[in-house]
């Protein structure tokens, strides 16, 4: 597989001979629209700008690193390589069947100043939709391994930009909190922001993430504090060596840092159909037939509840109602969560004597499983990180054996290299046995779902499960979620709140928990929200016989095609996604009234039929209509305070 991969890359590439021994350069983006320039300023250091439709998105910037050794930002240049490539990816259970991977590169050959180290390359790559660079430290250097002390990245803004950001305040985190406004002047040395920071500038808009995380701790940015507007790097450490953000083997191959990636369009919701992050990841190297997308049935958030006389509980008698449930609404998958194993404790706990290998007594796991696959259920088991790394290879041995079909792995609340090696190691070992992953408690994700695609979704978001205990999943939150975290990758929100009520009728309760937003807004997550792994949050109850649970047994949980419709962050959003001839449209808005107008211009030539889900008096209630429709019209959407809608559209 690695063979064929390589030689498609060699097909669709095209490598020049080294052209230049000075700076400055510069690369292009295949649609010329994209220019990043890379010059060297007085003391030698690589500083990289950005343009993009003539305006300056990332003013003058410069690269720093420091190793164990020493320094290594002052360079002399040695060689300029440039490269152009476009090739397709086939894709696995996510938001597209295939992804285009255009872009035009350079590769800077240098030699610090410092001799830390005998060479050292840098490579830039402009996309239609982006821009990535990163360090390598090639075979050659005279390094067996590469000790990083720090990398001072910096991505210095053109203006003082609006930008949109999560100040994670630490970086031991779940990463879980609101996305707020905030001018980019008024980000602080001090500050730690998430991964992505989004920004609006006058004629364009950029996210910053990362991709390729491997061997290297994750990004947080902090401001610059050199009183220009703009952001820094900051790296989390390791565990054993503060004085490192990482440490690898520099190896045949070389090794080095993850791609730093600067997505671009015309405006932010454009960048919710970009691939940017996927592309810079390897590509699958085993085979993925059996990876299933899905929705699932789950017994955590609404208690789990069941009405009187059932008393619900992590127990046989619970689950098999939970079955019963996701067979009868045509769902793929059951998730049994916390409480299973024996001694599992709670939360995050990992007790010296619990055993991910065992079920606890009252809990008969085959039986279970074989109940399931009568229904054409397949059941997933949630599980507490540290145990399942203590006991990994029998646990997931256990797991394939019984017939499990996934895992959620949960409270990592870390990025430092030693977790980023964990996911790694989790994700390869999960292939052998079959078995598909949820990560919670996750860091913001950097496209290993594109190497590893039985890694379906992950959390790393404040999103439902807040509703139990708190007044901040609100519906602008919900809303600027599709504009900052969705950017990076696919998430684990936990749609499907049935209960919903009005934000002055919302009552904070942990079981059956409510939501504070319209039925239609719901339904519009089930489109708008990117997850080939969808939770249906709510108990078995609450979903007999009501409005719109029509559509969330019908909708899809990975697409062939995405597109952005309309919306501004913190106002409203509208997604389109294409399954073979359908399209399903979601919208959500903020705690205002919207009448949203579609053109259908998507649809193309031939006649459709719409079947439309809109707010209707009450947050539990809906306006359900059917029209015929063609690509000339028009489609108006009224969405509720605090609202939504969910229209299919599908051949006549």
């Amino acid at each position: 597989m690695r063979k064929q991969i390589f030689a498609a890359l060699l097909a669709s590439s095209s490598i020049g001979s080294a052209y230049s021994q000075t700076l400055p350069v510069t690369v292009r983006s295949p649609d010329t629209r994209i220019t990043v320039h890379i010059a060297q300023d007085s003391a030698g250091q690589l500083v990289y700008s950005i343009e993009r439709k003539g305006e300056t998105v990332i003013a003058a910037s410069a690269l720093r690193v420091r190793l164990a050794e020493g320094d290594v930002s002052s360079v002399d240049v040695r060689a300029s390589w440039p490269r152009s490539v476009d090739q397709v990816h086939k894709l696995v259970a996510t938001k597209a069947s295939e992804a285009r991977d255009r872009f035009n590169e350079i590769r800077i050959d240098v030699m610090p100043r410092s001799r830390a180290m005998r060479a050292m390359q840098w490579t830039f790559r402009a996309y239609d939709d982006g821009v990535a660079f990163r360090y390598t430290v090639p075979s050659d250097a005279g390094l067996a391994t590469l000790s990083v002390k720090s990398e001072d990245t910096e991505f210095a803004f053109g203006a003082d930009y609006d930008c949109t950001g999560l100040n994670i305040g630490r970086v031991d985190s779940s990463h879980e909190g609101e996305f707020d406004p905030i001018q980019a002047s008024r980000i602080r040395e001090h500050n730690t922001y998430d991964l992505p920071l989004v920004c609006r500038t006058a004629n364009n808009a950029f996210a910053i993430g990362e991709a390729d995380l491997r061997d290297y701790g994750g990004l947080y940015l902090t401001g610059k504090g050199d009183g220009r507007p703009g952001v820094q790097a900051r790296v989390s450490r390791r565990l054993d060596d503060r004085s490192l953000i990482a440490r690898a083997a520099v190896g045949a191959n070389g090794t080095g840092s993850p791609w730093r990636v600067i997505m671009l369009g015309d405006e932010l919701g454009n960048l919710i159909e970009s691939n940017l992050i996927g592309n810079l990841n390897p590509p699958a190297a085993f085979d993925t037939s059996w990876i299933k997308p899905g929705k699932t049935a789950w017994d955590w958030w609404s208690g789990p509840y069941l009405p009187p006389p059932d008393k619900g509980g992590t127990d046989m008698p619970t689950i098999r109602k939970y079955v019963d449930f996701a067979s009868s609404a045509g769902f793929e998958y059951m998730m049994i969560d916390e409480g299973w194993c024996l001694n599992s404790g709670s939360g995050g706990r990992a007790p010296d004597n619990a055993d991910v290998t065992k079920a606890k007594a009252d809990i008969d796991m085959p039986a279970l499983v074989a109940y399931a696959a009568k229904k054409k259920v397949r059941l997933w088991l949630w599980v507490q990180w540290s145990l399942l790394d203590r006991q990994m290879d029998a646990a997931l041995a256990q797991y394939e054996k019984w017939g499990i079909a996934g895992i959620k792995v949960d409270f990592m609340d870390r990025n430092d290299q030693q977790m980023i090696d964990y996911y790694h190691k989790l994700m390869a070992k999960a292939v052998e046995h079959k078995l598909l992953v949820d990560m919670h408690g996750a860091y913001p994700p950097a496209g290993l779902n594109r190497t590893y695609p039985n890694y379906l979704t992950q959390e790393g978001i404040m999103g439902a499960e807040y509703n139990k205990w708190s007044r901040r999943v609100t519906a602008t939150h919900n809303v600027s979620l599709a504009y900052t975290r969705m950017l990076l990758g696919p998430m684990d929100y936990t749609p499907g709140g049935f209960r919903n009520r009005t934000p002055a009728e919302f009552e904070v309760v942990n079981s059956p928990p409510q939501v504070q937003t319209t039925r239609g807004h719901g339904l519009g997550m089930f489109v708008v929200y990117e997850s080939p792994f969808q939770m249906v949050a709510d108990s078995p109850d609450v979903y007999e016989n009501a409005a719109g649970f029509d559509f969330v047994k019908m909708v899809p949980t990975s697409w062939d095609e995405t597109r952005f419709l309309a919306g501004e962050i913190d106002d409203y959003v509208v997604v389109a996604r294409r399954k073979g001839k359908d399209w399903y449209i979601g919208a959500m808005g903020n705690e205002k009234p919207h009448v949203v107008s579609l053109p259908l211009t998507l649809l193309g030539a031939g006649k459709f039929k719409a079947k439309i889900w809109e707010d209707g008096a009450t947050p539990t209630t809906l306006r359900i209509s059917e029209r015929g429709v063609s690509s000339s019209d028009v489609l108006e959407l009224k969405l509720a305070p605090s609202g939504g809608a969910a229209v299919r559209v599908s051949a006549k």
